[in-house]
């Protein structure tokens, strides 16, 4: 048991908080950036490879585009299933074997990403679907090409949305970092397992609550701030491309 009494115990406890939100902040920062890139990647195939999806016939074959779909959509869905504890476990020897090691901060990476990643790829989709029709027929109208259309009218009309859902996942991805600390990851977790439970330290688990609750908060308001920040700005450019139009004729 910790003696709180000690001249030692806020110094103690502050230096060893701020070391374990340095590693939770580098597990979920570098999550974060894995999860969006591949998620993303993952939403713009589910939607583009369904029927009537830009990349509905890729290589001129629908049967290929079928295929790519209903495999993502399997593995995305299986991978969900899995509640992330069972699935950091399960990939423990996948870890080991490709980083060498299956404990620390930098390994709670990959089971980390593993888990975010479909998560956002259907949070992803749904953004992707929300997208109106009539702008994905009006790009085509225009003579866009395949890869215009995703770049210049799928992704930038469903960004809003999608910041949203990425905000969501990144609290999914604090939360299972608190998680994968109580089994070797290090961070958050495993400070309020080694403090706070095994030496019965109510102050370290206080402590540890109190920067996941800010941690989550702000990355949640700044999410939604940058998401209503692309839905004015997007606004805006509708209203002026509309009022140059009405000017123009």
């Amino acid at each position: 048991m910790i003696d709180v009494t000690s001249p030692d115990f806020w110094p103690t406890l502050l230096a060893n908080l701020w070391k374990a939100t340095l590693e939770t902040l580098y597990m979920v920062g570098a999550t974060m950036v894995i999860t969006f890139v591949v998620g993303l990647v993952l939403g713009v195939l589910l939607v583009s490879t369904d029927r009537g999806g830009v990349l509905e016939k890729p290589f001129g074959s629908r049967a290929l585009g079928r295929t790519i779909n209903v495999v993502l959509s399997i593995v995305v869905n299986i991978t969900r299933s899995v509640p992330f504890l069972i699935l950091m476990i399960a990939l423990i020897p996948f870890t080991y074997l490709l980083l060498g090691t299956s404990f620390g901060s930098s390994a709670a990476i990959v089971p980390l990403s593993i888990s975010a990643i479909p998560f956002f790829a259907r949070l992803a989709e749904i953004a992707l679907r929300e997208v109106p029709d009539g702008r994905i027929e009006a790009a085509e109208a225009l003579g866009s090409t395949r890869w215009q259309i995703l770049t210049k009218v799928l992704v930038p009309e469903s960004l809003p949305a999608m910041i949203r859902g990425f905000a969501t996942t990144v609290v999914s991805i604090i939360n299972f970092s608190a998680i994968a600390g109580t089994i070797g990851a290090g961070g958050l977790g495993d400070l309020a397992v080694r403090y706070g439970h095994q030496r019965y330290s109510t102050e370290y688990i206080l402590c540890v609550v109190v920067v996941l609750v800010v941690l989550v908060q702000g990355l949640q308001t700044f999410g939604e701030w940058l998401a209503k920040r692309l839905d004015h700005e997007r606004s805006a450019g509708r209203a002026a491309a509309t009022a140059t139009a009405a000017t123009g004729s």
